[in-house]
């Protein structure tokens, strides 16, 4: 059943009698378990709580709907599953495309019909059935050492396969869902055969075995391992104004490079949510997601995690303006999930 904005009172009842069998049900579960109230929005959350929170009291304050939230890194999706009818979850939000198409794929998320997501999400950021919608964007950009690589020494990802780059290159494994995605956008881009070719390449210019997150990359070029390495645009902010001060001196370290900007813009990926197929709530949960599509909730993602706005009516806050303005790559958000098993299958041929 499509999710329309209505009016009425929730169905007490249901959600009474669904918790009372998720009671029995949850003490088998290891994921934490939390008593949820009726007329509350009930979020399960991939993403951690200190990132959350500024935006649930926001919520809270501007329309008088409480929150109730369980966090967990991993295994949502199949406590979802377990669940089933009985669940008490009304949203889900999580980041990467590749996660938000597993919900999708194990049909968990209801379709949703609301003019206000679909004037503050364009339409490449979101599902084409409406069972997910992108909430912020990431863009995977290249980093550089400012004292060993000129400014404009690098202009395109594809840059990054060739020669001059040997010995160079410092990146996480591959098979992150990161550079999955990435991988996925130049299949979109170029086909599989060219992919590959250029994956093939790349990890021929790395300097180390591939390891560790965005932060261990920027770590080994302050510390001259590499010169050049893929990171998620966040981090650099995430490091910039960190509290430890070798961090700091990481993000210091780095140029930014947004790539493609005279073809088809740099590459992109997204947080997002969806509404849980049973949810118990589901005005509440319309709500909060419409909320944050609104201002307050994008400019939010800017100032907390140095994530872009998706809503092209919202400018980015004055710290991420100040890297530059840069074109995007427009390839549908949903086609990085589709090509995501090619990818992986390429990654792993190259020993990537």
């Amino acid at each position: 059943m499509t999710i329309k904005r209505s009016t009425g009172c929730m169905n007490n009842q249901r959600f009474v009698k669904h918790w009372l069998v998720l009671g029995v049900f949850a003490l088998c579960l290891w994921l934490p378990t939390h008593v949820f109230a009726a007329g509350t929005v009930n979020i399960y959350s991939h993403r951690q709580q200190v990132l959350i929170q500024p935006f649930l009291d926001a919520f809270t304050k501007a329309t008088g709907i409480e929150t109730k939230t369980v966090y967990a890194a991993k295994g949502l999706a199949q406590r979802l599953q377990a669940e089933g009818a009985a669940s008490p979850a009304d949203v889900i939000l999580t980041v990467d495309i590749a996660r938000l198409a597993e919900y999708a794929a194990l049909d968990l998320l209801a379709p949703v019909d609301s003019a206000v997501i679909s004037a503050n999400i364009p339409a490449h950021l979101r599902a084409s059935d409406n069972r997910w919608f992108g909430l912020s964007e990431r863009a995977r950009i290249v980093v550089t050492s400012k004292d060993r690589v000129p400014a404009d020494a690098i202009q395109t990802i594809e840059d990054l396969a060739k020669e001059e780059w040997r010995g160079r290159i410092c990146t996480r494994p591959g098979s992150h869902v990161y550079n999955r995605a990435l991988m996925a956008s130049l299949i979109a881009a170029h086909g599989a055969e060219a992919a590959e070719n250029w994956a093939r390449d790349f990890v021929s210019n790395l300097a180390r075995k591939p390891q560790g997150n965005d932060r261990a990359q920027a770590k080994a070029i302050f510390q001259g391992i590499c010169d050049v390495a893929i990171m998620n645009s966040y981090y650099y902010g995430n490091m910039k104004f960190s509290d430890d001060a070798d961090q700091r001196l990481w993000a210091d370290s780095l140029r930014l490079v947004f790539t493609n900007q005279q073809d088809r813009g740099n590459h992109i990926n997204i947080s997002g949510a969806g509404i849980a197929k049973h949810s118990p709530n589901k005005n509440e949960a319309l709500a909060f997601l419409e909320f944050l599509t609104g201002e307050l909730a994008q400019q939010l993602y800017g100032t907390i995690n140095y994530e872009y706005p998706v809503n092209p009516a919202v400018a980015p806050p004055a710290e991420l303006a100040s890297w530059g303005e840069f074109k995007r790559d427009a390839l549908p958000i949903e086609r990085l999930a589709e090509l995501a098993p090619e990818a992986q299958m390429i990654i792993d041929r190259v020993g990537w």
